[in-house]
């Protein structure tokens, strides 16, 4: 069975969208929080609206759990939190996946603990675990 988004890809793609991604675009570059709120206005999985951004040459950034965005490494949004209560550190190993907490994961954590996606990413920067892979495909 073909992978629906390798499908999707080879379908004419919908002007609207295309636009709507080039009005929120600013300089090449495109914000999570923007790309993830048109894809849901759209019905799009992240990672279909994430090659389309890669097929516009358009960048996404400003990490919503701060992970990429910034020109240094340095200057990174995510620090380490400075304690994690041994529940989140459970719910965060559990969810991993050869080692890695993928993006959309962290994302669950956060909606069903009602804490921010960047506390998970703190939790994670502490327990010295990477997010990976984005729902977009960025990394």
């Amino acid at each position: 069975m073909k992978n629906p988004d390798m499908m999707k890809s080879k379908q004419e793609r919908n002007p609207v969208l295309d636009e709507k991604i080039r009005r929120h675009a600013k300089d090449g570059e495109i914000s999570c929080a923007e790309a993830m709120q048109i894809a849901a206005e759209f019905g799009e999985s992240p990672l279909t609206v994430g090659r389309m951004l890669d097929s516009m040459g358009i960048h996404l950034g400003k990490c919503q759990l701060g992970l990429f965005g910034c020109i240094h490494p340095q200057n990174r949004l995510v620090k380490a939190a400075r304690t994690v209560s041994p529940e989140l550190e459970e719910e965060i190993r559990k969810a991993l996946q050869r080692e890695f907490l993928p993006c959309a994961m962290a994302w669950h954590i956060a909606h069903k603990r009602d804490i921010t996606g960047m506390a998970v990413a703190e939790a994670c920067e502490y327990l010295k675990i990477r997010i990976k892979p984005c729902q977009f495909g960025a990394f």
